[in-house]
């Protein structure tokens, strides 16, 4: 359940325009849904400020199909880790979109509203990186941000990414997304004031050790202000960008 229809439910009940039993009903769902395979965190949404997200990969088609439901016919659902097969098909069910370039399913039952200070950059530094990368700009969308995509700008022409420093410094937050050495971060670190959150992808030829090689290089930037995420976890840069530019409402007294 989303603040929004909480709030507007309480304020119902103290015009008198429903019932406090009515009201219980509407609220039963709260904190969470048992469905037996899962335990959906219904109450997320309230706490957070955003709703739960589906982390696809491992689940079933029905096991997200009855997860994305009971979050509630009001609620925006994101759904990462998809194929294409079961991306579809989780798609067609819960009347969703599927994008294959993220691997992610997305319906938007509520208007998104623009929370954040500025704008979000995600960077990527080769076109190989791009489904990481749009995983990470996916989930900003959904949580309320503009994004700047800006694709393959890696450091092997590090002339592209020069022509793009106007983009970059217009950002609030920039999410750098590299794999092979994951050299691009402190370079991007290096050229902005902006934090910089940095992406291991699991890109490269066998001594990138899967990713373990360009997380080690980004873990060592010596550029300020570049933290990391796990491995080709563009969900989390995404998440961690929206945070830090989530436009805050003041506290209530």
């Amino acid at each position: 359940m989303q603040p929004d229809a909480v709030k507007k439910l309480l304020e119902a009940v103290q015009a008198g325009q429903t019932t406090v039993s009515a009201a219980m009903e509407e609220l039963k769902a709260l904190p969470f849904v048992e469905l037996g395979h899962s335990t959906v965190d219904t109450h997320r949404a309230l706490r957070q400020g955003f709703p739960e997200v589906i982390y696809g990969g491992g689940k079933t088609v029905g096991q997200i199909v009855d997860v994305a439901r009971a979050l509630g016919p009001s609620s925006n659902v994101l759904v990462t880790r998809l194929g294409a097969s079961e991306g579809s098909s989780v798609a067609s069910q819960i009347g969703g979109e599927y994008d294959p370039m993220s691997r992610t399913v997305r319906v938007v039952r509520a208007p998104i509203e623009i929370r954040g200070l500025g704008p979000i950059a995600v960077v990527s530094a080769g076109t190989s990186d791009q489904p990481v990368s749009e995983e990470a700009a996916v989930t900003a969308e959904m949580l309320g941000n503009v994004v700047d995509r800006i694709f393959d700008v890696g450091v092997a022409g590090i002339h592209r990414v020069m022509h793009k420093t106007d983009r970059l410094r217009a950002a609030s937050v920039i999410v750098v997304v590299a794999g092979m050495e994951g050299a691009l971060p402190s370079v991007v670190g290096g050229l902005t004031s902006r934090p910089v959150i940095a992406v291991p992808t699991s890109v490269g030829y066998g001594a990138s050790f899967g990713g373990i090689a360009a997380l080690l290089g980004m873990l060592n930037s010596c550029a300020a202000g570049v933290t990391v995420v796990n491995i080709d976890n563009g969900f989390g840069a995404g998440y961690a960008a929206s945070l830090m530019n989530r436009r805050r409402s003041p506290e209530p007294a």
